[in-house]
């Protein structure tokens, strides 16, 4: 165990503020920096967020902070998809078996202005309109600016941990002075974040808990719900669109209302639940998607990146934060176990970069499946026998979804089993049209040659 327990944390988003409330309730004295103004006075700047959420694997991080009990009094429960399809009936895809397989919407700043009080409460020190500007890691000296008045601020440090996102300045200040053999992945889909506000009554408009989604080929919409009865809709779609209008993109529909013709013809029911379509689209800004690759994540015992400053990904999985709070828990316990914050970093890295990249890998597959697969017969008919054989092989066929948000099984050997699993299914399903077609004695005999009993799948 480190004699000088003192830590210095840049970014005070969801990462930064649960991590120094794990450090600070383990004695550690932690300081945290954060460029933009305490959202907690300013107030949350939304409009570029999408909303998160919440799975076991991040729930339990929580625990371990005593935070879960005031994250889950706003969180709403979602059982499954509830998939809008363009023609016919609206209908719910299980997230799992019934309602203790099920998943939590959050709002990202409700979130962050929880954990913030809650890491000042077990004595973090929380400094906020300071943006990092250059790092002297010969003297252990980084250089804040506050860009309100332009003043700076040297900041002695003993390590720094960079929980400063996807573009993360720290990160940038450790490339300097070490090849991270950093690269970014862009997809060529965007975002941009939408509202449904509660209906008259002051109830929610539609189903609440439910992840609403219109699938529609190379696009879609997605909605989650709010405690306040709003829904946060995120499209998502290519940033740039081909000649026919039937292939849109952010490029080719250029004004609010060209944004209304276009959610008339191809959402025509979310339409009517976006009373201010034309001004949230002319508000929120279209933002990039990408997928961060490094194949270092510290610099000896001086620095080290987390959760998305180190793995950004796709939030086609909703595992972004839930990744990220992984990363808290794993952190916090290496630096308790190991003397040297260079033993410490080197151990976290090596843990969480195989899982991390197992889970960047999930969520781009997660998007075809999303926007395309959900509403197609082989699909539906893969996930009934999915959930069958996870009754007729307890513990060895343990569906995809369930490794991923039920259990905390790790990513990579999540991603591992899925694979094999998909080859079971698809051989299983292979020129059938239901389930009554299944040839038992086949499926049993492929699951027993390709897969043993899967820990922790209880």
């Amino acid at each position: 165990m480190a004699a000088d327990r003192s830590i210095t944390l840049i970014g005070a988003g969801l990462a930064g503020a649960l991590l120094a409330r794990l450090l600070a309730l383990r004695g550690w004295r932690v300081e945290i920096y954060e460029k933009r103004g305490d959202p907690r006075i300013a107030g949350y700047q939304g409009g570029r967020s999408i909303n998160l959420a919440l799975a076991e694997r991040g729930r339990h991080p929580l625990r371990l902070a005593d935070a879960e009990a005031p994250v889950m009094a706003q969180a709403v429960m979602m059982r499954g998809r509830m998939v809008h399809p363009l023609h016919g009936e609206v209908n719910l895809q299980r997230y799992g078996r019934d309602d203790s397989e099920v998943i939590w919407s959050v709002h990202r700043g409700e979130l962050n202005i929880t954990l913030l009080n809650l890491a000042e409460q077990a004595g973090a020190k929380l400094h906020f309109d300071r943006r990092l500007d250059h790092v002297d890691f010969d003297h252990r000296i980084a250089h804040l600016v506050d860009d309100r008045d332009g003043t700076s601020h040297e900041i002695p440090f003993r390590a720094l941990i960079g929980s400063d996102g996807a573009g993360s300045a720290l990160r940038t200040a450790i490339g300097e002075v070490l090849d991270l053999d950093e690269r970014v992945e862009f997809l060529d889909h965007g975002y941009k974040e939408l509202e449904i506000p509660p209906a008259a009554d002051g109830g929610f408009r539609m189903e609440p808990n439910a992840l609403h989604i219109w699938p529609r080929g190379n696009y879609m919409c997605i909605a989650l719900p709010n405690d306040e009865r709003t829904f946060t809709v995120t499209l998502f779609m290519p940033n740039h669109g081909g000649a026919s209008t039937q292939s849109p993109g952010f490029d080719t529909i250029r004004t609010p209302q060209e944004a209304r013709a276009f959610f008339a013809r191809d959402f025509p029911d979310a339409l009517p639940l976006i009373p201010e379509l034309e001004r949230d689209w002319a508000r929120n800004p279209a933002s990039t998607l990408a997928t961060l690759h490094l194949e270092r994540w510290h610099l000896d015992r001086r620095a080290l990146v987390i959760g998305d400053a180190a793995h950004a990904m796709v939030p086609f999985h909703g595992q972004g934060m839930n990744c990220a709070f992984e990363d808290c828990a794993a952190l916090a316990e290496h630096l308790d176990t190991h003397a040297d914050l260079a033993d410490a970093f080197a151990a976290f890295e090596a843990e969480r970069k195989p899982n991390a990249r197992a889970i960047q890998q999930m969520a781009l597959e997660n998007y075809r499946e999303m926007r395309d697969r959900v509403d197609d017969a082989d699909y539906r008919l893969q996930r009934e026998l999915e959930l069958r054989l996870q009754q007729r092989h307890p513990g060895v066929f343990v569906p995809h979804y369930a490794m991923v948000s039920f259990l905390r099984v790790p990513y990579r050997v999540a991603l591992a089993r899925s694979e094999i699993q998909h080859g079971i299914l698809v051989r299983a399903t292979a020129n059938r049209d239901s389930i009554e077609h299944i040839d038992w004695t086949a499926v049993d005999a492929d699951i027993a040659a390709h897969l043993g009993p899967l820990a922790d799948a209880a």
